[in-house]
């Protein structure tokens, strides 16, 4: 997608005053977007804040580029082409005055985030873009992403358990059997959003569940957008959240595994996630109808909570 970079002669050094905008900026898009994660942000130590809200923004970027419906599929991979050749050109020390870039950079410096890890990152946005394109350039029918559980393997570890490697950078660990946990908190919070968003998904042409299991279950893809989820649906789903729930149980072990003032903030994000699958599990599995959230008032209830763990 990108190529390599030759480092800058004289590496670009912001001063501490475009930093703290740079970092407003992306606080403001965390704030905004980040829902879930946010709440999660606001147990953080303020240095560790900013450096999540930095990656966050640099996410929210890639994703945004990917689905904007109203540029043609060729011209959003162009696009985060561009984007990304930005992200290595300012990783290798030349300027810029883009906010996101200057305070992921910093962060990237600071945490010694490793850069493929932020490549991965685009690298599975970009796999949304690899579908059926039509004579105009736009995305083609509804289609299935992935045959096999182990071809989807590879799209949530790009744009999830990539995430949890990076942010355990920022958390700081010393043990290095949190990098396999972490990778699989990941791989739950992309099941349980795969599950949630699969109207959603479908509706724009992607279907995550994997086609043999779609196969086994009998679902046809045109089900998944209809007003009520059958039972060969739901079941299938069912299937999906059992899968996720063992993933989740890694992420129990992670967190002691991480820096003391990081892991109130992992046990919010950790609970509100696996709180949203169960909500989704006594619901049967009907997400069709509506998108099934938990009110800010669980949210707030489980922060609460979180700032108690913070104190004692």
């Amino acid at each position: 997608m990108s190529t390599a970079v030759q480092q800058a002669a004289i590496p670009f050094s912001p001063s501490e005053s475009q930093l703290a905008v740079a970092y407003s900026v992306c606080r403001g898009i965390a704030r905004s977007a980040a829902r879930n994660f946010y709440y999660a942000f606001l147990l953080l130590p303020p240095a560790k804040r900013r450096a999540l809200c930095a990656v966050y923004a640099y996410m929210r970027r890639c994703d945004d580029l990917a689905d904007d419906a109203n540029i043609p599929v060729q011209k959003r991979k162009q696009k985060l082409a561009e984007w990304l050749d930005a992200v290595h050109r300012s990783l290798a020390g030349y300027p810029t005055d883009d906010a996101v870039l200057l305070a992921l950079v910093d962060t990237q410096r600071r945490y010694k985030i490793p850069e493929i890890l932020l490549d991965q990152l685009a690298y599975g946005t970009a796999m949304d873009l690899e579908q059926n394109i039509d004579a105009d350039g736009q995305a083609g029918a509804i289609q299935v992403q992935y045959r096999t559980f182990d071809d989807l393997h590879l799209y949530c570890y790009r744009v999830a358990s990539v995430v949890g490697l990076v942010c355990i950078r920022i958390f700081g660990y010393r043990d290095a059997a949190a990098e396999p946990l972490a990778e699989k908190l990941g791989l739950a919070f992309q099941l349980t959003n795969i599950i949630r968003d699969v109207k959603e998904d479908a509706a724009i042409g992607r279907i995550y569940l994997p086609q043999e299991e779609m196969e086994r279950f009998e679902v046809r893809p045109s089900e998944l957008t209809a007003r009520k989820a059958p039972l060969r649906l739901r079941s299938l789903l069912a299937a999906q959240g059992d899968r996720a729930r063992g993933y989740y149980a890694a992420g129990r072990e992670l967190i002691p595994l991480i820096d003391e003032d990081c892991q109130p903030a992992l046990w919010v994000l950790l609970t509100i996630y696996s709180k949203l699958l169960e909500k989704i599990a006594v619901r049967q599995y009907e997400v069709l109808r509506g998108k099934i959230r938990l009110s800010a008032r669980a949210k707030l209830v489980i922060l609460g909570k979180g700032f108690l763990k913070r104190l004692t």
